[in-house]
């Protein structure tokens, strides 16, 4: 069960991600054509103002069609168009002034697409050339209409595009920023968990022990911890309350370990304040982001690889944070839903940081990159998201077995 949660989560992940494409694009003017809930083939679909609404049977997040991501050349006419064109060479001349007018008259584009539709209408191809060719007239259409992506202007291309990561990183804030106002905010005085083997469990502190003292001074839950960081290792009495009684336990040594000087417990966070918990949640949020860029700056330095992990790993991890509770589910949750915007914001094609920095270069040199360029680069790109994902699955295979 936990399994299938874990999936879920991440699936969640990705429809959050496309509604912020949606719902940015919807808002700039680019009217997407389609907005589905999971992947086709569809088990429902209904369209309203021109919008194609669905819920795919495979339910692995979700997908947005934005019409006309690239300007249309003739090629993309001879790809659709080919099999009508085998099956009646007699629509070969209405095929060919589409290819001419995309060349040089986007215009009049538009009346050879209607011509060729015309003259499809009352010829006979089988369904597959019909199907491809209908695909095509609406494609090519799409690619040409005033709301077309290629044709805005650079601000709309980048909140369309940069949508998707920044809905990522919102629900971060907002999962981290809930979290703090429950627990894990400021450290309280309770004990939630003792490690074992630890010094404080040597002494014989346990789970629910409220701390009050240490070496006989009253502390707050800040300055616990600070105390015992400042120890040293030099000898501690702690005073607890445990089940309404007052216990003197120690003296106890905290170990010295890579974060300093330790006793081996786990506090009870106490929550924030609305405010205080959106702050928080920022700051970590933030940090979180720097250790993430980071991690994927060693691994372009060739260190870093045993970091790398694949859905298969991220469901693995997800699924025993379920087991170990709500909570750290939604922390686990969070960070996945960070480390996917950051990674979708990566300057490589196919990913939106690919398409934000052709946007911006398009932009700076006033003209369009030419299609051979961008399929290029995707080709490049492509090969380095899937040479990441075989090093992630490597490394999970390794961690499982």
């Amino acid at each position: 069960m936990s399994f299938v949660i874990a999936i879920l989560g991440l699936a969640f992940l990705i429809l959050v991600h496309e509604a912020g494409h949606f719902l940015a694009s919807r808002a700039v003017g680019l009217r997407p054509r389609r907005f589905y809930i999971g992947f086709p083939p569809a088990i429902a679909k209904t369209t309203r103002n021109g919008i194609e609404y669905g819920i795919g049977a495979v339910p692995l997040g979700g997908f947005v069609t934005i019409p006309g991501m690239h300007r249309p050349i003739p090629h993309d006419a001879e790809r659709r168009f080919s099999h009508a064109v085998s099956d009646a060479p007699a629509l070969g001349g209405a095929v060919d002034r589409v290819k001419r007018t995309l060349d040089d008259d986007l215009e009049a584009a538009l009346h050879a697409l209607d011509d060729f539709e015309a003259a499809l209408r009352d010829t006979t191809v089988t369904p597959a050339a019909k199907a491809s060719a209908e695909k095509g007239l609406t494609e090519l259409r799409d690619a040409l209409g005033k709301d077309a992506y290629w044709k805005a202007p650079t601000w709309k291309r980048l909140v369309a595009i940069a949508a998707g990561p920044v809905a990522n990183i919102a629900l971060t804030v907002v999962v981290f920023a809930i979290l703090f106002t429950q627990v894990g905010g400021d450290p309280s005085r309770t004990v939630l968990s003792v490690s074992a083997g630890s010094p404080a469990e040597t002494a014989g502190i346990q789970p629910g022990d409220r701390i009050v003292a240490i070496n006989g001074e009253p502390v707050s839950g800040t300055e616990l911890g600070e105390r015992i960081l400042s120890s040293e290792g030099k000898p501690l009495t702690v005073i607890v309350v445990r089940e309404g009684k007052e216990l003197t336990i120690g003296p106890v040594s905290a170990e010295q370990t890579e974060g300093g000087y330790r006793l081996g417990i786990v506090r009870e966070g106490t929550g924030l304040t609305p405010l205080s918990a959106v702050r928080r949640s920022f700051e970590v949020t933030g940090l979180a982001a720097r250790e993430i860029v980071f991690s994927i700056g060693r691994l372009a330095g060739g260190e870093g690889r045993n970091d790398v992990a694949s859905p298969i790993g991220i469901t693995r991890v997800s699924s025993d944070a379920v087991q170990e509770g709500l909570e750290s589910y939604l922390w686990v949750l969070g960070l996945i839903s960070l480390s996917l915007a950051l990674l979708n914001l990566l300057p490589l094609l196919p990913l939106d940081g690919g398409h934000i920095l052709f946007a911006l270069v398009e932009g700076a040199r006033g003209k369009f990159v030419r299609r051979e360029v961008y399929e290029r680069v995707s080709v490049v790109g492509l090969a380095i998201v899937l040479l990441l994902f075989f090093v992630g699955l490597s490394n999970d295979i390794g961690r499982l077995s």
